[in-house]
């Protein structure tokens, strides 16, 4: 099923983050229909360093890439602003969807952006976005490559004013809308009430970020028809990296922390490893 006929359906889709195969794997394991790869999870993991627009083009693609030949599940890419002017987003969307991408996320901040839970963000003119949108949707190979328009002006401007370029970004071609950052459940409804109707929501849930964290079930009943936890992951497995990291300096073992851990056949289970050999010799004997 594509992306675009999934989101035809009622009932919301839930978009975990990954930044590589791995977590992607993981998450396909755990019988998501789609996934989420945010450009913050990969500064995070990629480069040790916060989303300030540091990731290029490049990097992402690579890692669509990577994720695209682990499991077959449609992926939202963040793409940022295109990483450039409307020619940029072009070659940004030609690069995303050969790599595999089902769907580019792209938001209207100046280039560098930076983290729409930061402050001090600042806005592209409404009609340059429209432009990118417009020369995104003349660019890709695929109808059934979507275009998710973000808009930060909610912090920015207001949200009066985020909903009137989200209009702009509707007329322009946009396949789904992303309003970043409401800063409360009434925010949230609004956007629902004033867009859910005609066009998919996405909702984007930060773990001690702007917007209140809502379960995908209150969503759903709000209006919205994808949820997203970009950077869970990374905080998650930050957070037990740290813990693990600290354990073995304090005890020179991975006894205390092995509780906590696969071992070496649990993870080589987790990633297939018994399977793929199997495959191998298969092939090996002329019965593949």
């Amino acid at each position: 099923m594509t992306l675009r006929a999934r989101l035809a359906r009622r009932d919301i889709l839930v978009a975990p983050g990954v930044y590589d195969a791995l977590t992607a794997a993981l998450a396909a394991d755990a019988g998501f229909e789609a996934l989420y790869l945010s450009g913050a999870a990969v500064a995070y993991t990629r480069l040790g360093r916060p989303d300030i627009g540091l990731t290029s083009a490049t990097e992402m693609a690579d890692t669509m890439a990577l994720i695209a030949d682990r499991v077959a599940l449609p992926v939202i890419v963040d793409a940022d602003t295109g990483f450039g002017n409307a020619l940029n987003a072009q070659r940004t969307m030609r690069m995303y969807e050969r790599a595999g991408a089902a769907a580019l996320q792209v938001e209207d901040q100046t280039y560098p952006k930076r983290c729409g839970h930061l402050a001090d963000k600042s806005l592209i003119p409404a009609t340059e976005m429209a432009g990118k949108i417009a020369a995104m949707a003349d660019a890709r190979a695929s109808d059934d490559t979507l275009i998710v328009a973000r808009t930060d002006a909610v912090a920015v401007e207001g949200i009066d004013a985020a909903f009137a370029r989200a209009e702009a970004y509707i007329d322009a071609g946009a396949d789904a809308l992303f309003i970043e950052a409401p800063r409360s459940g009434d925010e949230l409804r609004r956007v629902a009430d004033s867009f859910g109707a005609r066009i998919p929501l996405l909702a984007n849930m930060v773990e001690g970020g702007a917007t209140p964290i809502s379960a995908a079930g209150d969503l759903e009943a709000m209006g919205f028809s994808i949820v997203i936890f970009p950077g869970g992951i990374v905080r998650a497995l930050a957070r037990t990296a740290q813990d693990y990291y600290a354990s073995l300096r304090a005890h020179g073992s991975n006894r205390p922390f092995a509780e906590r851990m696969f071992d070496f056949d649990g993870l080589n289970e987790v990633v297939g490893t018994p399977a793929m050999l199997e495959a191998g010799r298969r092939w090996e004997r002329g019965d593949g």
